[in-house]
């Protein structure tokens, strides 16, 4: 069995303070919500921007 990593990065907002919960084995979890934008410019030449809501979860020290 091959294992497989892959890595993203994102850059935009957060759109509310991010959530952290230590579980009692403990283990870290951080939620949060992250707004994306992107630009570009519609079949009339005008340029727009599209908003991306990104729900994140982070486990252990990324978590942390």
């Amino acid at each position: 069995m091959t294992n497989l990593s892959n890595s993203v990065q994102l850059i935009g907002n957060l759109g509310a303070d991010p959530e952290v919960k230590v579980f009692d084995n403990g283990s870290t979890l951080c939620r949060l919500s992250l707004a994306v934008n992107e630009y570009f410019k519609d079949s009339n030449g005008i340029s727009q921007k599209r908003t991306n809501w990104m729900k994140v979860a982070a486990w252990g020290k990324t978590a942390e």
